[in-house]
Parts: C-alpha cells; structure tokens; sequence
C-alpha cells in the first residue's frame, strides 16, 4: 500500500520513537478491513517498536485502531484509513504515542496537561479536506498528554450512516461527550480557549503588559508574514496580531502559480509561512481578532484594540487582515451554514457523495469547484448571476465535456431551501424572463468572491465602495503612521505572491515612516529656532 520511498521516510521517523507502541485493530469481514490491516501491517514491519493485536467482538467501529503505549494511559483512534491529508496525522499520533516531544508551545502542553473532567472527542473529517488535519491533530496530541482526554478521528465518507444520523453537512465537524463542539479548522490553542474558561482573560491581561513595538502587523496571511520578515529584519520591534496564522491560504487546496514553487498545497504553505517568521525575533499573538484602531494621539503611538479586551500600542501599525469568502446574502443561507450551505468542495465534498449539489459562482473558483465534484456527487447544477461564466476558456471546456453537469446562467439565487435540520433546495430566478424556479438539492456550495475584513476599520481608515482599504503606491493609508497590504486593500489582483510584494512594501515604507519621524531637525532649522 504504501511506496517504498515513503516507507524509508516512515522507517526513519519511527527510530524517533522511545516507548513502543501498540495497534489493536478492530476489523470485520470487509474490503476495507482487510485494506486497514494491510497497511498496519507494513507500518509494523518498519519498527521493532511496533506490535499489532487484532480484534474481530470488540464493539469498536470497523474497521478502526487504537494507539496506545503500555503503561501509558492514552485513548487514541482512528475510524477508517488516514491516508491523504491525514497520513500526516497518523504519522505524529506514532510519533507521539511513542514518546516523541511534541513541537507545540510548554504553555500550551502546560494547559492541557492541567485540564480536568472528562472530554471524550469525536472527529469527522474527509481525506481530501486541507484544514481537518490540523483538527485531529490537535485532539490526538491532547489525548496523548492528557488521560482524561478520549480522541476518535473519523472518515465521513467510510462511516456515512453515521454522518446521515448526526446531519454532518461540513467537516471538520468534533463532537464533545456526544454533543457538537465545533465546525471548522481549530488548533489545539483554540480547542484549550474553549475547555479553559480563564484563557482568555489570562492571555488579555499579558498581552496589554507588552511594551510598545516599533512595527505591529495585524493579519497573518502572506501579506502580514512578508511586512513581519521584512521589519524584523530591519533589527526594529516587531509583533503580529493575527486572528489565525495562515489566514484564507489555509482554505486554498492547490496552489500552482508561486513562481519557483510548482505545485504545493495551502495549509503547507502557511505552516512554511509561520515558520520563516518565527526564525526572526518576532513577537506572533495568534487567536488574536482586532476590534478598533486608534490613529496616534501626543504619545506617537497607534493602538489596536482587540476583541479579547487586550490592547496593543506601536508606532507603526501594517494592517494585512486579508479577506473571506463572500456569501449570498439570501434567505437561508445563515440557517442552513454547515447543513448543506457550504463555501470548501475539496473539505465537503465526500459528504455528499451521490447526491445533487449547485455552485453558485461562475469563476474559476466557482467552475474549478463544479469540476471537482462532479467526480464525487450525482449532479452538479451550476447557477451564475452574468449571461456567460467568467473563468478561463480552459475550464470552461472541461466543464463542458461532463455529462452530469448543468449550466445555469443569467440566474439569481434567491433563498436556500431546507427542512430545519438540512438544505432541500433553492430558489433562483431567471434574470431574462423573470419566473422564479425551485431546485431540489442536498448541498449548495458558494463561490462567488472575497469579502475583505475591513467592517472594524470603518470611520478610521478610508475604506473604498467595495470595503478595500485605500492606500498608496507605498501602501500608506489615510492614517499617518499606519499602512496596508494584501487583500484587504484596493491594490488589484488578489494573489499570493502579490499580497508578498506588498507586505514587503509596506514593512519597508513603515520603516522608512520610522526613520523620518525619529530624525534630527536639519541644521537650517535648529539654527532658525533658536
């Protein structure tokens, strides 16, 4: 199952471990129990550490495993095969089982190791969704550090009566003691935030103890971690404020046009991008959402209110709070959000295997988005508001060439449809000729733009019609001491590399800000003052 270049890495992550490690394996009589334990199997093979039970009467899911360490008190499984976005989470949960420190912060081990009751966590994810191993990964090193802590990842797609059963339209969905927890991307700092009630107020009251920085980026995307590089470099005091590091790149599937990087993926880039800025002294606040600029008053400083009731002051502020995706803004769509209102095909997508889904968007993100699922869903209806989709002649063909998808344009969606637990449809309404007409649907899918996160700037900062922040060719704002970058600004063409440029940009112009304000009069003028 598993090549063997990939087995001679996996071998040499294993000499890592220092405890052993034990699989029990609960199986039946299928094709996927038996795929299961071909791949335990050979991971065994590759340490002497390893050893594998099987178990046929337990009343475990099957097929799934448990990782346990003897004398260890730890509650570990996987439901289904973690093979593609999640071989990863398997990988660290060996590593972890069998001993090896775990690269999160002390004061995060720290928090978790201190929790008390009992948490007994349920994951499901799907093996093509980018943000669900950041999830699992988290819970599974909880359950590694903490014996009060239980971790059940779950395959969606292998587990399908379950999901009907519990209406899980969206993953990564986490159950907590059998009741909903969470939807979405979370990290093991915001799973703590949420089970430690003090966090917070703790974490707020150590960040308004720091002294003033020289450079505050508020944002971690490719924008915010280009501005925090370029001034950290400078030698200057640099902190970033980020509501989480990586920003929209972390929901980007494939990425193919950053020139020198053929072909990566998202969540990898924003863990490279997080990386590359811890390497410099650079002060990272993560989980952290701004809530009001203040221009400087007589003190020279900008401060940055956030929304944990933390302060932060700099003398320069790069404001990179880059953008999310846009909804529809239609009756229905908040109702049935992660109900079958979904904005990831590459995260959601399995879960409606065989079922009817329409993409609302006619744009490459949109297109590219109707492709993919056709290969997984029964039909896939289109729906653009123009009279032609917009996305390059490319994908146009290939969508064309499907023959279980419908192309609907020149039409309005209107409301999305459900039956209070789940979507049922949608009502779109033909721009030519004005009828309304009802869809029947499991799932619709939205692709239609970003939104920049601006809404807290307004009043401050001048913000364009479309809520872009106004800047300059050095990306100053309408605010002495405070600059922008990346897609939250009126600079054209919402890219990767370009957000980079401009972060950069943007560090070097609040330096230069820094260099001007903080000069000596000029000969001239001291003599005349005197």
């Amino acid at each position: 199952m598993l090549e063997e270049d990939l087995k001679t890495q996996l071998a040499a992550y294993l000499e890592r471990v220092v405890r052993p490690i034990h699989i029990v394996a609960s199986v039946d009589d299928g094709a996927k129990s038996e795929e299961m334990l071909d791949l335990l199997n050979e991971i065994e093979r590759l340490s002497p550490q390893l050893s594998v039970e099987v178990r046929r009467d337990d009343d475990e899911r099957k097929p799934s495993f448990a990782l346990t360490s003897p004398g260890q008190a730890i509650s570990l499984r996987f439901a289904g095969l973690p093979m593609g976005h999640e071989f990863t989470s398997l990988v660290l949960a060996l590593l972890q089982v069998g001993g090896h420190p775990s690269k999160a912060a002390q004061e995060t081990i720290e928090q978790v190791t201190a929790l008390e009751g009992e948490f007994r966590f349920e994951t499901y994810y799907s093996l093509s969704c980018q943000n669900c191993p950041d999830v699992v990964q988290a819970l599974n090193l909880a359950a590694v550090l903490n014996p009060n802590i239980q971790h059940v990842a779950i395959d969606g797609a292998l587990f399908q009566d379950e999901v009907d059963a519990r209406q899980i339209m969206s993953v990564p969905t986490i159950f907590l003691n059998g009741e909903p927890f969470d939807q979405g991307r979370m990290t093991l700092e915001q799973v703590v935030a949420r089970l430690d009630a003090g966090s917070s107020d703790r974490q707020a009251k150590k960040i308004s103890a720091k002294a003033p920085f020289d450079v505050l980026v508020v944002g971690g995307g490719p924008a915010g971690a280009a501005a925090a590089i370029y001034a950290a470099r400078k030698g200057i005091r640099t902190g970033v404020a980020s509501e989480r590091f990586g920003g929209q790149v972390l929901d980007t599937m494939a990425i193919e046009n950053f020139i020198s990087v053929p072909e990566t993926e998202g969540p990898r880039m924003a863990a490279q991008l997080e990386q590359h800025v811890r390497q410099y002294d650079v002060d990272v606040m993560d989980l952290q959402r701004a809530q009001q600029l203040v221009p400087a008053g007589a003190d020279g400083l900008v401060e940055i209110k956030l929304e944990n009731g933390a302060s932060l002051k700099s003398r320069t502020v790069v404001l990179s709070t880059g953008a999310r995706w846009r909804q529809m803004g239609v009756p229905g769509e908040d109702e049935y959000r992660n109900k079958g209102v979904a904005y990831c095909p590459h995260c959601d997508g399995p879960l409606f295997k065989g079922k009817h889904v329409a993409v609302v968007g006619g744009g490459n993100s949109g297109v590219e988005a109707a492709i993919d699922l056709a290969g997984i869903v029964r039909h896939v209806t289109l729906i653009e508001f123009d009279d032609k989709l917009r996305a390059d002649d490319i994908l146009q063909r290939k969508l064309r060439s499907l023959g279980n998808v419908t192309v609907l344009t020149s039409a309005q969606t209107t409301e999305v449809l459900g039956d209070s637990a789940k979507v049922t449809g949608l009502v779109y309404k033909d721009r030519m000729g004005g009828d309304s007409h009802r869809l029947t649907l499991d799932g619709v899918f939205v692709q239609i733009g970003l939104l920049p996160n601006t809404e807290w700037l307004q009043g401050t900062v001048a913000l364009s019609p479309r809520g872009e922040i106004v800047v300059d060719d050095r990306g100053q704002t309408s605010v002495p001491g405070v600059f922008a970058a990346g897609d939250c600004t009126t600079v054209p063409y919402k890219q990767i590399v370009i957000a980079m440029g401009e972060g950069s940009k943007a560090a070097l112009a609040a330096f230069d800000h820094l260099i001007r304000a903080s000069a000596p009069a000029a000969a001239g003028a001291v003599a005349e003052a005197a």
